[in-house]
């Protein structure tokens, strides 16, 4: 039995079933056994690939959609460019080389990385290879300058709390223990929840439900801090307007995996609940939410992807033209992963997206 396993059970045992957001959390982020604080999961040789590691394309097309939108904003100066969950660092990397002939750009950036792990912040720091980065546990602590924020697959990867319905009520999803002492999923005693009292009108009997406070806080600290202070928030990920059913999902090596099999060694991950992010932003305004697909397609990727296909042949080529379709095509990422802006009352949305 593991370390993290041994301390799940010995919590539950002493105070009962936990939610399931607790367990998430515990598990992806357990000071010593967590899956984000003990392992670097990301690339071939970790649990799963994201956009960035695809391909440079990705960030090229969303630091120039950041850089442009500083520029309609009036280019203020300073200002904070900051990623949410930078996994690492690829993103941020592609975004400072693909910005750097922006006049005035580099010189006004303060670069900041939300990141609580201090293993992932080592693996940044190597990447991007400089000296004034500033590392945030949370989104509270970012400067009170104006912000251009990327989020890449950070708020499927925050503690969610699943509720089915039951009649008027709703019972929570929580980990507990069964007969042979293993780690079990139960339902709460029906309770009411003023929370989802708005989704009574579009669920049924036993239907579920999930919310994410995390997210929800996360979203509003920066909406709130660009409605305020100006900047633009770029948010991608898999997941719709509004969540409904069993999203709950482990995955490792790159592989479906059963979340409650080994804690700490897999990813736990939700699908995204958009308009719980736009709603929890407010004031700050939201654009339409947007497959990704379209979304690269309308910064010219394909333009890019051709320019740079010009150079390549043989099996690059054919990486190179996989990573392509991979990002954009309706049957890979295109269209499962969406992308939403944050941008302040009276300022246009980034380009590609429509208010």
């Amino acid at each position: 039995m593991s370390a993290l396993v041994s301390f799940i059970k010995t919590r539950i045992r002493a105070e009962g079933p936990m939610p399931l957001s607790e367990y998430m959390a515990l598990c992806l982020m357990h000071p010593a056994h967590g899956y984000y604080t003990a392992r670097n999961p990301f690339g071939a040789a970790g649990d799963f690939t994201t956009a960035p590691e695809i391909s440079q394309m990705f960030g090229e097309c969303l630091g120039l959609a950041l850089a442009q939108t500083w520029l309609d904003q009036g280019a203020p100066a300073p200002l904070a460019l900051a990623e949410a969950g930078p996994g690492r660092g690829t993103l941020m990397a592609d975004v400072l080389r693909a910005t750097a002939r922006v006049p005035g750009f580099h010189g006004a950036l303060r670069l900041h990385l939300i990141e609580s792990a201090p293993r992932m912040r080592q693996v940044q720091a190597e990447t991007l290879g400089r000296d004034d980065v500033t590392w945030h546990d949370r989104p509270e602590t970012l400067p009170a300058l104006p912000l251009f924020l990327l989020a890449n697959e950070f708020f499927d990867a925050l503690p969610i709390r699943q509720f089915q319905r039951a009649g008027e009520m709703w019972r929570e999803r929580c980990v507990g223990l069964d007969a042979d002492d293993a780690l079990t999923f139960g339902l709460s005693d029906p309770l009411p929840l003023a929370q989802l009292d708005h989704r009574l009108a579009d669920t049924q009997e036993g239907d579920v439900v999930e919310l994410s406070p995390a997210a929800q806080a996360a979203a509003g600290t920066i909406g709130q801090h660009i409605a305020t202070r100006g900047g633009a928030a770029l948010i991608l990920d898999y997941g719709d307007w509004r969540a409904l059913g069993d999203t709950l999902q482990a995955l490792s090596g790159h592989r479906p995996a059963d979340p409650l099999a080994a804690p700490g060694t897999a990813d736990l991950t939700a699908h995204v609940d958009f308009e719980a992010i736009a709603t929890a932003a407010a004031p700050a305004r939201h654009s339409r939410l947007t497959p990704q697909g379209v979304f690269l397609e309308r910064l010219g990727i394909t333009q890019r992807a051709q320019k740079l296909a010009e150079g390549l042949q043989g099996e690059a080529l054919d990486s190179h033209i996989a990573a392509h379709r991979r990002l954009t095509h309706p049957e890979e990422m295109g269209t499962l992963f969406k992308t939403l802006a944050l941008y302040p009352e009276g300022a246009a949305p980034p380009p590609g997206l429509d208010p």
